[in-house]
């Protein structure tokens, strides 16, 4: 069976214009102005008036992680279901780094992922205890399809390294052509002030970010930036939240380091005035929501290339796991930010986001004029496939590449919140709002996956990816 995609107007990276797409099997054959159907049964889809996207790409994400007792609400089918309705057909989760070797950490998370995934999914590697035959190990990730590390400045004693082992994975990363993520915050300030909290009786979910100084996490940009200055490697920062990270970034990318930065629409669109809701508990994530002036800073981030990705750190919990809800004809109840009602640190760290990334940010990004269409495309798809191994396969609209595509309708509104939103939770961050453009249909590797409000994928189709070393800095 093929498929010809007729009339719509293609938006990538880069270009706009209007064309056919032939799709043969998984793959993207042909692009032109008019293509005539190859075969009497070729599936012919009218696309007048709509926008032809890559699927989206989210770099970040986190898919049955345990924390504080408890499990993320979404697994591997469910969270990638919601990304797929969302129109993101790739995801990047992360392993993390258990106690025995790398290689056995790995074969375990592919144990919950490989039999549940509902779309192409690949993994990057935790380093969170550094020792020599770690160091002999990281070596041998890219023949398991792995070439990204992620290491952490904060989280004593559970995940933070030394700046000397920083140091060295950065260097042992450079060897080999992969690319080492950082988490940015300080975790022995973190530490103090929240002894400090709890000992004075502040147990409210702002005090999660009073206690995680801004400051922080600039210091832990600067400082890991020298280090891979010294180390000669690249870096790339998650989750940036602060205006003086972007600042920093600014600084090292000016002085030619190879050094990328991402954001998330939480950054972008909340402050810690939403921690001090009734509800704040919603917002607990790490790092923390900060201020509008930060949220401005990062759009401008966004929008002058600063910044190269926006991923979701998809993490979610229930807001009240002690009720459940119904998901596929099913109740489900799962413990969450309940666990945390008298005392912030108890709070399971994590937001819902996946699916929530591409309508919210075509709405309030490309609609409010802060960014193009072309730039909505290089941040969400075409930029994380390039910086982790995946393109021209992903985030392209090239034959060749995977027919991984979103038929998006540029006029449909709707009014968005958890009721629209496919996670396996009881809260959405947007509830109410107004959104313009929303996907129709969602093609996963030629196959429909999403059609209107139809689930029509299932789980177990995502693929594993292998992805690439040596890959480029943008």
């Amino acid at each position: 069976m093929t498929i010809l995609i007729r009339n719509g107007t293609l938006i990538t990276d880069s270009d706009t214009f209007q064309a056919d797409i032939l799709i043969a099997g998984e793959q993207i054959q042909t692009i032109d102005k008019s293509i005539p159907p190859p075969a009497a049964d070729t599936d012919i889809i009218d696309a007048s008036g709509k926008l032809i996207l890559p699927g989206g790409v989210d770099p970040h994400t986190h898919f049955n992680l345990p924390m504080f007792g408890t499990v993320s609400s979404d697994d591997h089918y469910t969270g990638l279901k919601a990304a797929a309705f969302g129109g993101t057909t790739t995801i990047l989760d992360f392993v993390p780094q258990e106690s025995g070797t790398l290689h056995s950490s790995i074969a375990n998370w592919h144990a919950r992922a490989d039999a549940m995934a509902a779309v192409d999914f690949g993994f990057h590697m935790n380093i969170t205890r550094f020792d020599d035959t770690v160091a002999a190990e990281i070596p041998s990730l890219p023949a398991l399809g792995i070439s990204s590390l992620k290491v952490f400045t904060a989280y004593n004693n559970r995940l933070r390294l030394a700046d000397g082992e920083i140091f060295r994975v950065l260097r042992i990363a450079k060897e080999n052509g992969l690319l080492t993520m950082l988490h940015a915050e300080n975790g022995d300030v973190i530490d103090i002030l929240v002894a400090e909290a709890l000992a004075a009786g502040y147990t409210q979910p702002e005090w999660h970010a009073r206690t995680r100084p801004a400051w922080g996490a600039v210091e832990a940009v600067l400082r890991s930036a020298a280090l891979a200055a010294q180390a000669d490697a690249p870096l790339y920062v998650v989750h940036m939240n602060v205006a003086g990270e972007v600042d920093m970034l600014s600084y090292a990318r000016q002085h030619g380091l190879q050094i990328m930065g991402e954001t998330c629409p939480q950054y972008l669109f909340f402050s810690d005035d939403s921690l001090r809701r009734p509800d704040g508990a919603k917002w607990v994530c790490s790092p923390p929501v900060r201020t509008p002036a930060d949220s401005a800073r990062l759009w401008q981030a966004v929008t002058d290339g600063t910044i190269q990705t926006i991923g979701t750190d998809h993490c979610p919990f229930f807001f009240d796991g002690s009720k459940p809800i119904l998901y596929e004809g099913k109740t489900v109840a799962i413990p969450g930010k309940e666990l945390g009602r008298d005392d912030f640190t108890r709070i399971p760290n994590g937001l819902p986001g996946v699916g929530d990334r591409l309508p919210i940010l075509w709405t309030y990004g490309v609609r409010a004029g802060r960014i193009t269409p072309n730039q909505f495309v290089a941040l969400t798809s075409t930029n994380p496939a390039r910086i982790f191994g995946l393109y021209p396969r992903k985030g392209a609209l090239l034959p060749g590449s995977d027919a991984d595509l979103v038929i998006w309708e540029p006029e449909q509104r709707l009014t968005y919140g958890v009721a629209v939103a496919q996670h396996r939770t009881d809260y959405n961050l947007y509830e109410n709002w107004e959104v313009v453009g929303f996907p129709e249909k969602v093609y996963l590797r030629g196959q429909l996956i999403v059609d209107g409000s139809r689930w029509l994928g299932r789980a177990g189709m995502g693929k594993y990816l292998s992805r690439s070393t040596h890959n480029p800095f943008i």
